[in-house]
């Protein structure tokens, strides 16, 4: 299968300090890859890397050409959506506004965006600042769908969620996928098993491993090694930044931060 987007040998800093290191991987032209790994260990800072966010070196290539010398504006021309780890609406304005300003095509997919968000379009009116966490990543992945891209970066979009709204969003990356490869930084097990073909696990800044999703978390030992937790566990219960309470799946962050 071709690849959408290849890297190779990419390196990132952030204020002088390395943050990524040597990273090469491909992302198949349909489907979800997802990028995996314990907490700090350079998801982000490489999608920031690819995005040109960050300091950069290597080989950034989309559908065959380099974009790896590009400023980030001419790379989301190019058709690379992103849905960032912290949202980064507009507080100010309202949802309506913050749709509008995010449309670049002429014929923006108005329909689909609302077909998965109904309650984005009850909330036109509303100040972004004034919506849930949950409801301000809805509209953050809005944004990105809105348009027709060639590949669709999202930074952790079920982070600190309720149960309900991480079904909601996971469902809204399965039909987006339907139409455009999906690079996918998650920690959410249950949301990789449910959407990913494959994935990219990244340890030190480095690719530690690549595969098909399903045989990685079918490897008890392989989940515990590059994630440090296991591949099914009991939910833990925890508050969501919506206020609303309810029980968590497992992921790799939390396994992280409880250990001594």
């Amino acid at each position: 299968m071709s690849a959408v987007l290849q890297v190779e040998h990419l390196s990132a800093s952030i204020g002088g300090q390395q943050v990524v290191e040597d990273v090469s991987f491909s992302v198949p032209a349909t489907g979800v890859t997802a990028v995996l790994g314990r907490n700090g260990v350079g998801k982000t800072s490489t999608i920031k890397a690819i995005l040109g966010l960050v300091e950069r070196s290597g080989t950034v290539l989309l559908d065959g050409e380099p974009i790896d010398r590009e400023p980030t504006h001419r790379i989301v021309q190019r058709g690379v959506g992103y849905v960032p780890e912290d949202r980064e609406v507009f507080t100010a304005l309202t949802v309506e506004e913050n749709l509008r300003l995010a449309v670049r095509d002429r014929e923006p997919r108005r329909e689909l965006v609302e077909a998965l968000f109904p309650d984005l379009v009850r909330r036109s009116a509303q100040r972004a600042g004034t919506l849930s966490g949950g409801q301000q990543q809805m509209l953050s992945m809005a944004r990105a769908l809105l348009n027709r891209n060639r590949l669709l970066l999202v930074d952790e979009p079920t982070k600190g969620l309720a149960p309900k709204i991480v079904t909601e969003l996971a469902t809204a990356l399965q039909e987006a996928a339907r139409t455009v490869p999906v690079l996918l930084v998650e920690q959410n097990l249950q949301v990789i098993e449910q959407l990913a073909q494959d994935v990219v696990v990244i340890d030190g800044g480095r690719v530690v491993h690549t595969g098909p999703a399903a045989e990685l978390l079918g490897d008890e030992a392989a989940v515990r090694r590059y994630l440090g937790v296991h591949a099914e566990q009991p939910p833990t219960a925890r508050r969501s930044d919506d206020d609303a309470p309810g029980a968590q799946p497992p992921t790799a962050r939390a396994a992280e931060e409880a250990r001594p």
